[in-house]
């Protein structure tokens, strides 16, 4: 079976991180997001990716030019025009060929779906398509997914209201289908799967769901972003790492508490990092406090300043001495 990743997004929320490169190539726990995403899939008959792209294609490309990723063979398919979810889904499997069932993942949800069982069940109803659910605090946020007793998913609403939902199953972003879902997506136009496709699925009774209580982020938010992070290192998920990557350089007179250190990362005396990430190749000199935050790659943070409160330095940033951030996100592009 084949799965089609959809990466083709600006990743607006994640600016200035995201700037110049697609959020799929952030890294998560010092490899990029999209690795984290792939590698979930070695274990469950996927034999090829399909990367649906669209902004900055090229990272991918020359990220991996051997056309593998975690031991996966990458088909690549750019989007001529941005052509929306469902219509991205349509245009990656028309040119890849795609027959028979496939899978369809989000490419900034990190989970530990078992996608094995969502294809048994897929299989076991003959659903045209089958949707992974997971429980939510924030049902507004994505599209809820209420379901009959047989997994027969009997409406899809997205990005609802509240405050009364009808479940706190949402859609989490992966998604087996059948070849005739591509005949109902328009070719002339952008379309949604999440408001188009799905509800009318639904109403044809051919949509069904199967909720899981696994790990599942969507990370593509400053915060979820650094949250995805640090679950390798908090105990959340069953895979834990040593944040500090083995060619990071830190003082023995610093201290790194719950964080993510990349490769190359330069870390001076009297610094105190703390549930942070920092990129590759980022510096900070003594006498810095970071704590929550996200430091792009190659960034510079000067002597005796503090990054708190979800700020966010973008790549190749400099921040200069004695300066105090808490909750800004700095680049040169910034206002």
């Amino acid at each position: 079976m084949r799965a089609i990743i959809l990466v083709g997004g600006f990743g607006t929320r994640l600016r200035p991180l995201t700037n110049d490169k697609p959020k799929q190539i952030l890294t998560v726990g010092n490899r990029p997001m999209l690795e984290n995403v792939i590698e979930k899939l070695t274990n469950h008959g996927i034999t090829e990716v399909i990367l649906s792209m669209g902004f900055q294609p090229s990272a991918f490309v020359d990220a991996y030019p051997d056309e593998t990723c975690v031991g996966l063979p990458i088909k690549y398919v750019i989007e001529p025009e941005p052509l929306d979810t469902a219509g991205a889904i349509r245009f990656a499997a028309l040119q890849s060929d795609v027959d028979e069932t496939f899978l369809v993942c989000n490419g900034d949800v990190i989970t530990d779906i078992d996608v094995s069982e969502l294809t048994a069940f897929h299989r076991n109803v003959a659903a045209e398509a089958t949707i992974s659910l997971t429980p939510t605090d924030n049902p507004s946020r994505y599209g809820i997914v209420p379901i009959d007793n047989n997994g027969q998913v009997k409406g899809f609403i997205e990005k609802p209201l509240g405050p009364d939902f009808e479940t706190n199953l949402v859609n989490a972003g992966y998604y087996l289908m059948e070849p005739s879902t591509l005949d109902r997506i328009a070719s002339d136009r952008p379309v949604s799967v999440e408001t188009e496709i799905f509800p009318k699925m639904a109403e044809d009774k051919t949509l069904y769901a199967v909720p899981s209580e696994t790990y599942w982020i969507d990370a593509g938010t400053p915060e979820t972003f650094l949250q995805a992070n640090l679950d390798l290192l908090n105990g959340v998920r069953d895979k834990k790492i040593n944040g500090v990557h083995d060619q990071a350089s830190v003082s023995p007179n610093a201290l790194v508490e719950t964080s993510i250190i990349g490769r190359g990362v330069k870390i001076a005396d009297g610094v105190h990092i703390k549930n942070s990430v920092l990129m590759e190749g980022a510096e900070v000199e003594k006498d810095v406090r970071i704590e929550g935050s996200i430091v792009g790659e190659r960034a510079k943070i000067g002597e005796s300043s503090q990054v708190l409160e979800l700020t966010i330095v973008d790549h190749e940033e400099i921040v200069e001495k004695r300066t105090q951030l808490r909750s800004v996100r700095i680049s040169e592009t910034s206002d």
